[in-house]
């Protein structure tokens, strides 16, 4: 099967073709959102980092927002700097202009405040809009997609359904010569030695110990079981009775290939082929910013009680597993997976269904949360402490 998306000059293929204004610290946001609301065909990652933070943490927000910046989703972007900022802007605005894309950067205090800098970055960003509107999509295999895959609001039929929906979609795409890219480790805690016997080695087994380790040490830090947060309130009520369970079902929708490796948060995907784990928390805002910085171009999401936000750059599909939530939020749902419970469908015709719709998506067709732009809650994992 072919899709089509938009060749990009460094060779890889994009599901869409946006300009991204990125703020490269929290204080930029104000002008990057007054350029996103006057510049059709722009989208902005509003992040809260950037300043003030030790050097770890500084340098990865700096690598995530170049990975966002080298998104083949993107055709073009706008650095919004401060000017005094903490991360290391020169360094984004290189990185990202080294794929051959069009860049332009703005800086508020050299521009002489915030309403020059907003006149500025409008005309810049139109600029860059304009320059890539006439790109056309081409044909490209299938082995061009690298697939994220999320769980969220889950309840009982997430694990029963749409996870393994997503299972099947993720053991075709590796088949195909595609990459999935799989993270959540705060939902391993009690799978994590199912996980570790699907290790390509011994050092990628013991790399899968080592996260859910340092994930669960970092709540410990604070004289807290991770088990308070997890599972949510949410999926309490909807049948899920701890985090062991919580975690079996979570991991169904990794499929059964072979992992490769495992990826920290803020690190590339570019060039891997096969199933791969990210080190990442839970929370849409941060994941979903992982998974893109990584150079997915679109995601399936599984939900049960029904999680409606998607991303500014990458599509995301949502895959409900509860037919009641589906029938209820059917404006936010892309996919009924809730014909498995019901007994209407099996695991594996929906699962081609699933399989269709990413291709469709990947090649133009619209989610619902980017039909209704509700993807703007997102944010960067960070390790220490803001100072």
């Amino acid at each position: 099967m072919k899709i089509t998306g938009y060749k990009r000059g460094d060779g890889r293929f994009g599901a869409r073709n946006l300009v991204g204004v990125i703020p490269s610290v929290v204080c930029a946001h104000d002008v990057a959102q007054a350029v996103v609301s006057q510049v059709q065909g722009s989208v902005g990652f509003f992040h809260h980092q950037g300043c003030c933070q030790l050097p770890p943490d500084l340098d990865r927000v700096t690598e995530t927002l170049i990975g966002l910046g080298r998104s083949p989703n993107l055709g073009a972007v706008l650095v919004v700097c401060l000017g005094c900022e903490g991360t290391d802007h020169k360094r984004l605005i290189e990185a990202v202009a080294q794929t051959g894309k069009p860049v332009a950067a703005i800086y508020i205090q050299e521009l002489g405040g915030v309403a020059k800098a907003i006149a500025a970055g409008i005309d810049a960003a139109r600029k860059l809009a304009l320059a890539i509107s006439g790109q056309q999509r081409e044909e490209a295999d299938i082995a061009e997609i690298i697939m994220a895959i999320k769980c969220g609001a889950s309840d009982s039929t997430s694990g029963l359904a749409s996870n393994c929906v997503i299972g099947y979609v993720a053991d075709k795409l590796v088949d195909l010569g595609a990459t999935v890219l799989f993270g959540e480790t705060t939902e391993f805690l009690g799978a994590e030695h199912i996980l570790a016997r699907r290790a390509v080695s011994p050092a990628v087994e013991k790399k899968i110990y080592e996260i859910v380790a340092r994930m669960e040490a970092r709540a410990k830090s604070l004289g807290c079981d991770m088990r308070r947060g997890q599972p949510t309130p949410g999926n309490i009520a909807g049948g899920l009775s701890s985090i062991e369970e919580k975690s079996l079902g979570a991991i169904v929708k990794s499929g059964t290939r072979p992992i490769q490796g495992v990826l920290e948060y803020q690190e590339s995907a570019l060039g891997l082929k096969g199933l791969w784990i990210k080190d990442t928390p839970g929370r849409e805002p941060e994941i979903l910013t992982g998974m893109a910085c990584s150079g997915a171009q679109v995601m399936l999401f599984s939900t049960g009680r029904g999680a409606p936000q998607g991303f500014p750059s990458m599509p995301v599909v949502k895959i409900c597993g509860n037919p009641e939530t589906y029938e209820h939020m059917e404006n936010d749902m892309d996919l009924n997976a809730g014909v498995i419970i019901t007994g209407q469908k099996s695991i594996e015709e929906v699962g081609e269904e699933a399989f269709a719709k990413l291709c469709r998506v990947f090649s133009g067709e619209k989610t619902k949360n980017e039909a209704i732009h509700y993807f703007k809650a997102i944010d960067i994992y960070t390790l220490g402490p803001v100072i």
